[in-house]
Parts: C-alpha cells; sequence; structure tokens
C-alpha cells in the first residue's frame, strides 16, 4: 500500500481536494441543499480514485521518460518497485472506482463521468505534442469543484465555473514553475511545455500573469457571493503565499522549486478552503 500511495503520491491530492469540499459546501450554502455525509463521502472517493487513476497512468505513460531523468529515476516503475502491469491493474481499478462513485451521486454526474476521464487520463499525452499541458492539467483539477457542485445540486451554476477558472489558473501557474527543472531534459527529448518554448524567464512571468487571473477569479466569487470578512482574510492569505512562490523562485535559481510546487500550494489550498468554510458556516 505504501509503495501505492508513494506511486501516485497522494499527499498531493491536498492541492484539489479543498476546493472540491467547497464546491460541495458552496452548493448547500448558496443553493439550500440539505447537508448529507452519504455524497460527501462519494465526493471525497471520486477525487481519491480520480485522482490515483490519473496519476498511476501517467507514470505508467512516462516509465521511459522517468528512467532516463535524474530527477524522476528513481520512481516506483522505472526502479521495479512496481510493475508496469500491476499498476495497469491498479489504474483500472481505480477507472472502474470512480465511474461507480459517480454512478451513486447522481445521473448527471454519471453521465459526464466519460468526459472527466478523457480530460485527466488524456492529460498524460498532451507533453508529447502541446505546449499548453499545463493548462490541461489545470483543467483537470478544475473538475473537483464543479463535479463537487453537480453533486448536490445536479447542475451546472456560475460560481462553481469560476472556481473552476481560478483553480484552473492557479494549478496551470505552478506547474509551470515545476516544469522549471525538466527544461533541458525536455527539450533534449522533444518533450513540450511552456519553459521549452519560452525559456525560464518568459515561462515565469506567464505563471505570473495566470495567477493574477486566479486571483480576480476568486475575488469575482467573493463579490458574487457576498461574502464577508473571512472569505477576504483566506484571499488575503492565499495571495500572499502565491506571490511568495514567484519571490523564492527565479531564472537562475530552482533551488526552491519544490518549496513553491509541494509547501507553499498545499498551505495555500488548505488555509484558503479553512477561511472559505468558516464564512459559509
Amino acid at each position: 500500500m505504501k509503495k501505492y500511495l508513494s506511486l501516485i503520491k497522494f499527499s498531493h491530492t491536498i492541492f484539489a481536494m479543498p476546493f472540491a469540499m467547497i464546491g460541495f459546501f458552496l452548493a448547500v450554502w448558496h443553493e439550500g441543499y440539505p447537508f448529507s455525509l452519504q455524497k460527501l463521502l462519494l465526493v471525497v472517493s471520486c477525487m481519491v480514485f480520480g485522482r490515483s487513476a490519473s496519476m498511476a497512468f501517467n507514470r505508467i505513460l512516462d516509465a521511459e521518460y522517468d528512467k532516463e531523468n535524474p530527477r524522476t529515476a528513481k520512481r516506483e516503475i522505472p526502479t521495479g518497485v512496481i510493475k508496469k502491469s500491476s499498476a495497469s491493474i491498479f489504474t483500472m481499478l481505480c477507472v472502474l472506482a470512480f465511474v461507480i462513485s459517480s454512478f451513486f451521486l447522481n445521473t448527471l454526474c454519471f453521465i459526464l463521468s466519460p468526459v472527466a476521464l478523457l480530460v485527466i487520463l488524456g492529460y498524460s499525452y498532451t507533453k508529447r505534442f502541446t505546449h499548453l499541458s499545463h493548462f490541461i492539467l489545470g483543467l483537470g483539477l478544475s473538475l473537483a469543484p464543479i463535479g463537487a457542485y453537480i453533486a448536490v445540486t445536479g447542475q451546472f451554476s456560475f460560481l462553481p465555473i469560476l472556481l473552476a477558472i481560478a483553480v484552473l489558473c492557479w494549478v496551470s501557474g505552478f506547474d509551470i514553475i515545476y516544469a522549471l527543472q525538466d527544461e533541458a531534459f525536455d527539450l533534449k527529448n522533444q518533450l513540450h511545455s511552456i519553459p521549452v518554448w519560452l525559456g525560464k524567464k518568459k515561462a515565469l512571468f506567464l505563471s505570473s500573469f495566470v495567477h493574477v487571473l486566479c486571483f480576480f477569479s476568486l475575488m469575482g466569487i467573493g463579490s458574487k457571493a457576498n461574502f464577508g470578512i473571512w472569505y477576504w482574510i483566506g484571499l488575503g492569505i492565499f495571495t500572499l503565499l502565491l506571490i511568495y512562490q514567484h519571490i523564492i523562485v527565479k531564472p537562475n535559481d530552482l533551488s526552491r522549486v519544490n518549496v513553491a510546487f509541494f509547501t507553499t500550494n498545499g498551505i495555500a489550498s488548505v488555509i484558503f478552503a479553512a477561511f472559505v468554510m468558516v464564512e459559509i458556516f
């Protein structure tokens, strides 16, 4: 179990899960639906199984590249800790569990589950043909708040879509920063990324720009929902943490990329969600 949790980087679930919770409780609060523990657990189940399938599939598809890249050579499949065949079975089981969980939520969630799988699994191919793969990753994680909202209401609404746009920009921005580490490797192996396309300096500028868009999207949510002081405090802290990660990563100094990527963004999402929950309740 420990090996598979490492394979899918289970701890990284913390990036999208808080926004799924915001989407869920926005539906309960904004639309007046009764709270359902069963639906909440099914949403968490969809999140865990969907993300696990996506990560495992990515590891299978990128195994040969991971083996050649010094940064990723010690991952479970390149080292033989987990066989490709075993990872494939794990992926299929996670896909099945995701679809079953969506079935028990409501009809719309079940109908849209193949679309969600197409995005989150299809992301793994995008680095082979487009520099915009970071935005496909962002799109995949942005489905979390929309899916959680639909799980409660059975319909689309403007607020969760605005929240999804914020997540898309947030994730895309920090994934561009993370990709700076592999610029030389990607260029050598004809893989696509924003740093390969624009270079480190312009890539960081684009990352900053999409994070500004994230900020304005979250401001729009606060205004549209008439949120009070707790929401705006949470947004203020979230914004400061976004700024911090851009301060500590420089084109000529990537030594703190992991701090920016893992620690800062994990803290940012949890703190922001906590303040939104306080505001809602």
